[in-house]
C-alpha cells in the first residue's frame, strides 16, 4: 500500500485517454477531413469553368465583330462560294461552324469543342427619333460540349 500511494505522490493526478475518447475523437476528425476533401473536389472539378466561359465570349465576340465589319448589303451580287466569299451581314445567316473558325473557314487548333451558330434577322428601324435606320439583327450563339451556352446580339444599320 505505501508502494501505491509513493507512485501516485510522484506521478500526480495524471489520467489517460479512454477507448471511447479516442474513437469520438477519431469520429470528429474524419468527419472534419471529409468536409474539407468534398470542397476540394468541388473546387477542383469546376476549375476550368471560368476559363471555358471566357474562351466562348471571345470566340463569340470574334465572330459577331467579323459580322458586324461586313457590308450592309450585297456589293457585288451573286452567291458566296464559302465563308472566304462572305461580303455582306447576310451572308452568315444560317451558319453553323462545328468547332470555332477563322474568316477562312480553317478549324482554329485548341477551340474544336466550341460550336457557333448565326441568326441574322431584319429589324423595323434603329436609331434616335426622325434619324431611323433599317437595321439587321445579327445573334451569335456559341456552345460548349460542358454545357456552357452563350448569346451575343448585335446591330449593324445601313449607314454605308
Amino acid at each position: 500500500m505505501r508502494y501505491a500511494m509513493r507512485k501516485k505522490q510522484l506521478l500526480g493526478n495524471q489520467q489517460g485517454v479512454t477507448l471511447v475518447e479516442l474513437i469520438v475523437s477519431i469520429v470528429i476528425i474524419s468527419v472534419a477531413l471529409s468536409g474539407v476533401l468534398l470542397v476540394m473536389n468541388y473546387t477542383t472539378s469546376h476549375s476550368a469553368d471560368p476559363m471555358i466561359e471566357y474562351q466562348a465570349v471571345a470566340v463569340g465576340e470574334a465572330y459577331l465583330e467579323e459580322i458586324l465589319l461586313q457590308s450592309y448589303s450585297d456589293p457585288g451580287g451573286g452567291v458566296e462560294a464559302g465563308r472566304s466569299d462572305y461580303d455582306d451581314v447576310d451572308d452568315y445567316n444560317g451558319l453553323n461552324d462545328s468547332g470555332a473558325k477563322d474568316q477562312q473557314g480553317a478549324s482554329i487548333v485548341g477551340l474544336e469543342n466550341y460550336d457557333v451558330s448565326v441568326a441574322v434577322s431584319n429589324v423595323a428601324a434603329f436609331g434616335p427619333v426622325g434619324q431611323t435606320l433599317p437595321a439587321k439583327r445579327v445573334t451569335v450563339t456559341v456552345q460548349h460540349n460542358s454545357g456552357v451556352n452563350l448569346s451575343l446580339t448585335g446591330y449593324r444599320t445601313a449607314y454605308d
